[in-house]
């Protein structure tokens, strides 16, 4: 059975709480913590040619964010075990602690290369933030009361959504872009407060020393950081066939042998077999990792498409892409009515299917249309995406005890984490072979948004770009064909609840 661990009881107590009050605090607590890390992409990325020009370095500054999003994903089953392991609260202060300690260290930085190297500092604590916040949203609350934590955290990433670029722009254009680190200070302080005050776990039945398999995290981390970083400079910084691109997938796949060698021999492994040995689980990592896949699609190419072919401004385009963070929680708050009377495989099934259709009739969009258009169809995407991802997160962190729910949430996010950077790899290379061969072999996506701000597009570019987003969105959608049969083929049609 599920025992909780906290002392407000965590779902597997089979009592309410005893302070309502408290595990108010704590929610508030996972709030702010999960606005740090909600936050970050968004408020960073609108300061980038203030950071750029006091500190140069332009030919590698997108590895701020790519060095944040390797250290956030290789980090994650790490400290997901350590939760399991140790509890929540230890993992999520230290990684609360080391995010800030980044953030104070970014706000200090003297050149690029130190604060991308801070960056990286960041997201050895964002991946505690991450993957411990959801975890805990799981003990807190049993399954029917589930969906009201996760959509206040869905919440949380929508309003980061739509507001981090506007604080971005704002400290950056009227402060200095350093404050967009320094703000983190305050905010994590006081989620740190509010986590040792009120959040209290019970002392666990005595038990000899728990054995850390610090080879297997060692393994798990260099292996994950290779391969991400194949995958992220893969086609930018050299050609996909290159001698670095195949050195690194070289060293990605022989460190993928060694992982599973240590992890064979652990008494306690980072990633245990049985995340892959149960269907529920194995189902739910791969359906999240096709999610991950084609969120790229809307997130990374639908700015491009409404500035370019649309014609719209900037944050007319930032509206057309946020209304989906309108539908989506509300959507998943929702979910609950849905999966309690079919189940969670059909629930998610009917989300994901949805989304299928949606994304494979954005190509059909007459050219070149009006921004209400895309806008719709990204608030129906939202709603479909809502049904989907919240019921298999509720339903995989039901079928496992406290013991493992740290690992099992852990993989879930670690596998969507892996989908985006996928997906960005290879809808980057479809956009830019589109382009290529629309364009005569010149020019690609990157170049033709630097130059939006020059004047008009040239017609030609103009449908250049609607043909490279409407293939994107067609590779989506086979994503989402996919997640559907993943779900369909291998979950269980009904998952194995444990009773709270």
């Amino acid at each position: 059975m599920d025992q909780g661990h906290t002392e407000i009881r965590a779902s597997g107590t089979g009592g309410r709480p005893r302070s309502t009050h408290r595990r108010g605090a704590v929610v508030a607590a996972l709030m702010l913590a999960m606005a740090l890390a909600a936050l970050d992409a968004t408020i960073v990325c609108t300061a980038v040619p203030q950071i750029v020009g006091d500190l140069g370095g332009f030919s590698v500054f997108s590895w701020l964010f790519s060095g944040y999003l390797l250290a956030v994903t290789v980090t994650l089953p790490v400290y997901g075990k350590l939760s399991d392991t140790f509890g929540r609260k230890p993992v999520l202060i230290a990684g609360a602690a080391v995010f800030l300690l980044g953030s104070l260290l970014c706000a200090a930085a003297w050149n690029m290369a130190a604060l991308i190297a801070f960056r990286i500092v960041q997201g050895l604590g964002g991946g505690a933030l991450q993957g411990t916040v959801q975890t805990l949203a799981a003990d807190l609350y049993p399954l029917k009361e589930r969906p009201k934590i996760q959509s206040k955290l869905s919440t949380v990433w929508a309003v980061s959504a739509v507001a981090g670029p506007g604080v971005g722009g704002v400290l950056a254009a009227y402060a200095d872009w350093r404050w967009i680190f320094l703000v983190n200070l305050p905010i994590g302080a006081l989620a740190l407060w509010l986590i040792v005050r009120h959040l209290h776990e019970p002392e666990r039945k005595p038990a000899a020393r728990p054995r850390i398999d610090w080879a297997g995290a060692l393994a798990v981390f260099a292996c994950g950081g290779v391969l991400l970083t194949a995958l992220v400079q893969g086609g930018v910084a050299w050609p996909w066939l290159s001698a670095p691109s195949m050195a690194l997938f070289g060293t990605g796949l022989a460190l993928a042998g060694v992982v599973v060698l240590v992890e064979r021999r652990a008494a306690e492994p980072i990633i245990p077999g049985w995340v892959w040995r149960r269907r529920t689980i194995a189902a739910v990592n791969l359906a999240l990792g096709a999610l991950g896949l084609l969120m790229v699609a809307p997130s990374v190419f639908l700015p491009t498409y409404a500035q370019s072919v649309l014609g719209l401004a900037p944050v007319a385009a930032g509206f057309v892409l946020s209304v989906w963070t309108l539908s989506w929680p509300v959507s998943a708050a929702l979910s609950q009515h849905v999966y309690g009377k079919i189940g969670f495989r059909n629930t998610a099934m009917l989300g994901i299917g949805t989304a299928a259709l949606i994304l494979f009739a954005f190509p059909f969009l007459p050219y070149p249309g009006s921004a209400w258009q895309p806008a719709l169809l990204m608030l129906l995407l939202g709603g479909a995406l809502g049904l989907f991802q919240l019921p298999l997160i509720v339903g995989v962190q039901s079928t496992v005890g406290w013991a493992e729910r740290g690992t099992t949430t852990a993989s879930v996010l670690f596998c969507r984490q892996t989908g985006q950077t996928i997906g960005a790899s290879v809808f980057g290379a479809v956009a830019n072979g589109v382009l290529a061969s629309r364009l005569g072999g010149a020019g690609d996506l990157d170049s033709v948004t630097r130059d939006l701000g020059a004047g008009a597009v040239p017609e030609a570019t103009r449908r250049a770009i609607a043909d490279a987003v409407h293939a994107v969105y067609f590779g989506a959608a086979c994503a989402a064909a996919l997640a559907f049969l993943v779900l369909l083929l291998l979950a269980p049609r009904r998952f194995p609840v444990l009773t709270d």
